[in-house]
């Protein structure tokens, strides 16, 4: 997928396969939010369920406008909703792993995360019929605490992760993290590719535009002006969102007032933003240009 139709002779240029895009494949109720909200996982089979509907007016945003994406799928929803897997990789899109429960790294010892890995890229190998090569940790849970993290990744073989967001944050960030693709070295050698989400430098600091609440929140020019800065830097953005991000339908869950505004703000403008950066960017999955990076990426990070 990707690129455009070769007789559009003037749009050809811009639509040059240049930056990812990805979604977090996980129901409304399973967010950090909706856990420190008191919604348990033990309620979820309970919960109604919604992925179905976004994720298919994601499906067809993408076909509309010939792009791929990296789908990071939660096992719970691959375990539950086994024909939303089927329908993306049906789709020609890449299947990664989320891991299974939603659970932030912190709250997992070194063989419970590798256990996660292996279940979740079983599962997901087994209902899409392809490899499975990526990571993303929840809530981008990989930070300096749990670097350990990095050499499990290196240890199971899995090819690139996606889990480090080189800011402050009151849940998640390394702010000294590299803002580009680089080689992630854990604590006890291991290295794996780290392809970070989408931000800016401004005032010495880094500053997240990259997608989730800071797409809903930020004007799609704010997201355009990133996306055209790191193009002339040659290196390739990641947006990433969640498919309950264009359901503002969504029944509204117990949380503080602060995280309830965090999570609910820009919900029905969501799918117009994504439509407008379609129309101006071409967008592929980290699949399709994981051997090019492999190559061209040097630098490297070391955690811990």
């Amino acid at each position: 997928m990707g690129g455009q139709e070769g007789n559009d002779e003037q749009a050809a240029p811009a639509r040059r396969p240049a930056h990812f895009l990805s979604f977090d494949v996980e129901e409304y109720f399973q967010v950090q939010a909706a856990a420190e909200g008191g919604v348990a996982p033990s309620e979820w089979d309970g919960m109604q369920r919604r992925l179905e509907e976004p994720l298919e007016r994601i499906l067809h945003l993408l076909a509309e406008h010939r792009s791929s994406a990296t789908f990071f799928i939660l096992g719970w929803v691959a375990r539950n909703e086994r024909r939303l897997v089927e329908r993306i990789a049906a789709c020609g899109q890449e299947i990664a792993s989320h891991g299974m429960g939603h659970d932030m790294l912190v709250r997992l010892d070194r063989r419970q995360f590798s256990q996660e890995l292996a279940d979740s890229r079983r599962l997901l190998e087994d209902i899409s019929g392809r490899p499975v090569v990526g990571y993303r940790a929840p809530t981008f849970s990989i930070t300096r605490r749990t670097a350990w993290a990095i050499d499990v990744l290196a240890e199971e073989g899995f090819s690139y992760d996606s889990s480090v967001f080189p800011i402050r944050h009151d849940r998640y960030g390394v702010p000294q993290a590299p803002p580009s693709p680089h080689w992630a070295v854990g604590p006890a050698g291991g290295r794996v590719l780290e392809i970070p989400p989408l931000t800016v430098r401004l005032a010495g600091r880094n500053w997240p535009v990259g997608g989730g609440g800071y797409l809903r929140l930020l004007p799609a020019a704010a997201v355009t002006w990133a996306l055209k800065s790191a193009s002339k830097t040659g290196s390739p953005a990641m947006l990433y969102l969640h498919p309950w991000e264009l359901d503002p339908g969504q029944p509204v869950l117990p949380m503080s007032r602060f995280t309830r505004w965090r999570h609910r703000v820009g919900l029905g403008r969501n799918e117009d933003k994504l439509r407008r950066l379609l129309k101006s960017f071409a967008f592929t999955s980290v699949a399709e240009r994981l051997g090019e990076l492999r190559r061209t990426v040097e630098g490297s990070f070391v955690y811990g």
